[in-house]
């Protein structure tokens, strides 16, 4: 997937409160952080979308959008987010993939659960993944970590192992 166009789909998110239609196309022009996660109502899930939720504003601020995404339908998002203080932190869309199209679209359906796997994507203004990581369902992501690839990819250069925002990139 790494370079190709990824991929579009239209959906029906749950955003700060509300259900609303949600194409990702409409975020061109904005660096996106894709996530997607097994359900709602889990054990690791509710740790990362509160720790996304902790660093939305400076993922806003570096000119990038957090979108989650579950097999779970908007309404079970929506119970999930009265149910769990955590989850209510969350006021990026979180996507409806009850049909399992974008998960498969995104080579992160496991077959085998009809879960979705835990798989991450950045994605560029022009709409072409850049990043991807795909874990084990027993392992959260680093919001850190994440944030650092996004920084890396941002600067255009070449940037070395460890390398940390505000460091020098290689020089060719």
């Amino acid at each position: 997937m790494i370079g190709n166009k990824a991929p579009d789909f239209d959906a029906k998110a749950f955003v700060d409160g509300k259900i609303e239609d949600f194409r990702l196309s409409k975020l061109r022009g904005k660096w996106v952080v894709l996530f997607f996660y097994p359900a709602d109502f889990t054990f690791v899930c509710p740790t990362e979308i509160q720790g996304f939720a902790e660093k939305y504003e400076e993922f806003k601020k570096a000119g990038a959008e957090i979108i989650s995404v579950s097999r779970d339908t908007v309404y079970v998002h929506k119970a999930w987010v009265e149910h769990d203080d955590r989850v209510a932190e969350a006021k990026y869309p979180m996507i409806e993939d009850r049909k399992g199209e974008i998960s498969k679209d995104y080579g992160v359906l496991d077959e085998a659960t009809g879960n979705s796997q835990r798989g991450l994507f950045i994605i560029n203004p022009d709409g072409f993944v850049k990043y991807m990581v795909i874990t084990d369902d027993n392992v959260g992501r680093s919001t850190d970590e994440t944030f650092r690839v996004l920084s890396a990819l941002q600067t255009g250069g070449l940037c070395p192992v460890d390398w940390e925002p505000g460091k020098a990139t290689l020089k060719v």
